[in-house]
This record gives C-alpha cells, structure tokens and sequence, in this order.
C-alpha cells in the first residue's frame, strides 16, 4: 500500500510536541510492516533537509497558490521525505504556526491550505511525482483540507483517488480561518455550509477534515470518547457523533531506539529493569545540576511539558510547598503561560534546596529529569494521548496523572499493580493526595521497585499502533491488495 502520511511537524526537523514525535516514529513502523510510505511536510525557514535530495518537481502558481516546489529526500533508516518548499510561506522565523512573538501567522489557511492542496494532488492520477497514494493519512487542522480536496476531486470527474484518514492530535486547535477565504481556497460552495467548513461563522480546516475524511483517529480510545461530549467536543461533540461510525482511538507509541534507558546515550547512567539500583546515579547527577540538595532519600518529582492550565501546572505550583513539607523535592523544565512560570520561579525562589525551574526546553535536560526524577507530575486536565508518562514508565519514574484521555488508557494505578498514581480529578485536593501516596509508597523500598517494575515491563513501542493503523487503512483502501509483513 502507498501511504502519504502528511504532517505540518516531524521531529527532529520541525516538533512543538507530541504530533512531531509520532510523525518520526510512525512512518517509520508502517514501513518496517511492509508498507510504502512518504512523509509529506512544509520546508521551513532554514530547516536542513535531513538526507540526500534525490529529485524534485516544480508546482506552478495558481490563483492565490503561489509556485513551489517539491523536494523528494531519501534519509537513512526513515521513509522518503518529500519536502513542500514555498519560501514565500513557510521561510519565516517562528514555530510552524506562530510568529517569533507567539502570534498566530495570519495567512495560516494559504499556508497549510496549500499542503492539504498539494497531500490531495499526491493522492490522484494528476500527481506529478510518479507515484500516487492509496491512502493519505492526513494529521490535525493543518491537514484537514486533504480530505475535502480528495472529496472535491472524486466527484469532480469519478476518477480513483486515495482514501482520506485524518487523525486528531488536539481537538482544542481548529484552524479557523474567515468564510471569505474559502474561494481562495478552493472550497466548493457546497462544502462552504454547516456541513462542510462552516463553524459558528467561520471556516474551521478541522471540521472539513472531520466532515469528509473516509476515516477518523484519534490518539488514544479514552479520548475518542471525551471529545463526543459537550464538555471535551470544543463545539464539534456533535460533528463527532454523528461520525463515529467511522471514528476509533489507537494509544500512540513511543520510540523505543530514542527513549530507552538502557541506551539513552543524554542520561548519567545507562540502567534497565535488572539494573534498576544504578537509576540512583542519574537522580544525584540531576539533584547536582538543578542545584539541590543531594538528598537520595527525599523524593525526587519532576515535570517536563508546557506550562498551562490545560496540563494541569497550576495544581503543580499550588501544590509546590507541601511537596517540599512532605519530604519530596521538584525540578520542572519548560514554558508557556507567565502567570504560571512566574509562580513556578516563586516557589523555587522560596525553597532553593528543593525546587529547580528550568523556563524553555532542552531536550538533554528533559531526558535526565525522566531518568533522574523518581516520581513525574502530569497532572492534565485533559490530554488526547501524551507521550512522556510512557516514557516516564519505562525509565522506571513512575507518573502521578489524571485518569483522563491517553493517561487512563496508559497508566495503571500502583494500587492495583500498575506502575503510576491516578488522582481522583483534576482538583488541587487529589493531586496533593496522589503526591502524598506517592511519598507513601517511596518510603517502602521493596514496594517502590514492584512500582517500578510493573510500568517498566509494559510495552509500548509503535509496532501495536501501527497495526491498528494499517487495519484502519484496509477498510478505507480495501483494494489495494495490502499485506502486513510478518
């Protein structure tokens, strides 16, 4: 099967989270099973192309669309590259989004628009690369126009084109954009009403994906139930219900040859499940580097992530000085709302010996914090997957979470055997309360390592989910004569 898996991010050439991780480890599982598989993204600013260009194919201009090109690059041990060079778009400073002051780009719906445009091109007789999709897998708002352009062009003239999967990441981002620009766009008038684009007076690119895709995923089963309620749907709960026919969640994986403690080579100390006591070297490295006090018997928590409400770091700050009054100590590495960096900083400020906080993100320090830390806070109030309690769990850091979205479906409460601490709710109460069970349980060394044990036995490397995912291709392209590698 061809596999055009489109993406705005793919680490380690563009990530703002989790969505770049699972485009570097994805593709790659599908074609360990046998598939062939390329990765469609912009070419951003000065981004390196990451292998050896092999070809390219010019793509003229075309009303709003300006000319671009399409650069195919071969990588080691990856799927094919082809790379959406428009400088005219994409060569900016900034995330993939925003600009260097965090404001939203304001030609975003050209931007992403355009490689929509140019995934559903790839994905029809017209494609000008010499190879064409089965099926285009198509990943959050700024692909959701794929699977209306397939649509528009299966009805324009009856021709075979590729099926659509559209899997969302996040279902709080949306890519709204103004009706006006739908002509621009290329949306037919009929796609521009309440059952096409049309969200509360505006286009929303995710709808149009949501509304036209042949298949819909999601990042986790938990989480493909959440959004078809009022509560966590953000104004398309009833959209999704009416899909969810055709809607399935599948766990991410996690790279298991980049987060792996037994070869990580960012850590102090390699360690594994039969070595686990040399785990206590990366906690004192750690404690050295954040400038605490070197304490291996206080409990050591830490927090990598962005730093807002929505992942629950208020409950953090809020609960920083009884985790310091219980023993325990917290280094937290990130950025994002100033309100909550501000009290992150306050309460290290007020207990320098026990509370590091490191504002911004380095990959490094993120990956000793998971193996020095010996407990890891994700307290979201909602997550649609999450990676790092997976990776919390296998390097032996057990994680204290909500039981919401992906945290459910990937952590096991230690009191049933599993190898974390699920809060009652998202509640300042129930995470002090997690907290406190968690310095319990670290108080009994015997205990401590079954915890450990337990979240470091599970597997939750890629080969599971990509399967899933194959399957979902299947029934979207069920004659392209597939076959799984075995």
């Amino acid at each position: 099967m061809n596999i055009l898996f489109v993406t705005p991010e793919c680490a380690p050439l563009a990530k703002t989270g989790g969505l770049g991780d699972v485009s570097a480890a994805l593709p790659p599982a599908l074609a360990r099973l046998g598939q062939d598989v390329r990765v469609l993204m912009p070419a951003y600013g000065d981004m390196k192309l990451g292998g050896a260009l092999v070809a390219s194919w010019s793509l003229p201009a075309d009303g709003a669309w300006p000319a671009a090109q399409l650069l195919h690059v071969e990588r080691v041990d990856a799927p094919s590259l082809l790379l959406l060079a428009c400088p005219a778009l994409y060569a900016r400073g900034g995330t993939p989004y925003t600009d260097a002051g965090g404001r939203d780009f304001g030609d975003n719906a050209l931007r992403f628009g355009l490689l929509a445009r140019v995934a559903a091109l790839l994905g029809t007789a017209a494609s000008p690369i010499g190879w064409r999709a089965d099926v285009v897998h198509a990943n959050d708002w700024p692909c959701g126009l794929a699977p209306l352009y397939l649509r528009q062009a299966r009805a324009t003239d009856g021709a075979p084109v590729a099926a659509s999967v559209l899997t969302v990441h996040n279902l709080a981002f949306q890519g709204l954009f103004p009706l006006t620009a739908c002509e621009a766009l290329g949306i037919a008038p009929a796609h521009r009403r309440i059952d096409g684009v049309e969200f509360w007076g505006q286009g929303s690119m995710l709808k149009a994906g949501l509304q036209f895709a042949d298949a819909i995923t999601t990042v986790s089963p938990r989480y493909a139930s959440e959004i078809q309620t009022e509560a966590e749907g953000f104004g398309l709960d009833g959209v999704l219900r009416a899909q969810a026919a055709r809607l399935q969640g599948i766990l991410n994986g996690i790279d298991t040859t980049v987060w792996n403690p037994a070869t990580d080579p960012l850590i102090t100390e390699r360690y594994g499940i039969g070595r686990l006591e040399a785990k206590a070297i990366n906690k004192t490295a750690l404690q050295a580097a954040c400038g605490l006090e070197p304490r291996r018997e206080r409990l050591l928590l830490g927090h990598v992530g962005r730093l807002t409400g929505q992942k629950g770091v208020d409950l953090i700050a809020g609960g920083a000085d009884a985790i310091v009054r219980g023993g325990a100590q917290l280094v937290v590495l990130g950025s994002g709302e100033p309100a909550l960096q501000a009290a992150l900083s306050q309460a290290a400020a007020r207990h320098p010996a026990h509370i590091s906080v490191h504002l911004g993100f380095d990959e490094t320090l993120a990956h000793q914090i998971v193996a020095g830390a010996d407990a890891f806070l994700m307290p979201s109030r909602f997550e649609p997957c999450g990676l790092t309690q997976m990776y919390s769990q296998v390097y032996g850091t057990p994680p204290i979470v909500t039981p919401v979205g992906g945290l459910a479906d990937s952590v096991n409460d230690a009191a049933a055997g599993g190898g974390g601490f699920l809060m009652a709710a998202a509640t300042q109460a129930a995470f002090d309360e997690a907290v406190a069970r968690a310095t319990a349980a670290w108080a009994q060394a015997r205990r401590w390592r079954g915890i450990q044990r337990a979240g470091m036995a599970r597997d939750f490397a890629w080969d599971a989910p990509a399967r899933a995912y194959l399957e979902v291709y299947g029934r979207v392209a069920p004659d392209t004569g597939m076959r799984l590698a075995r």
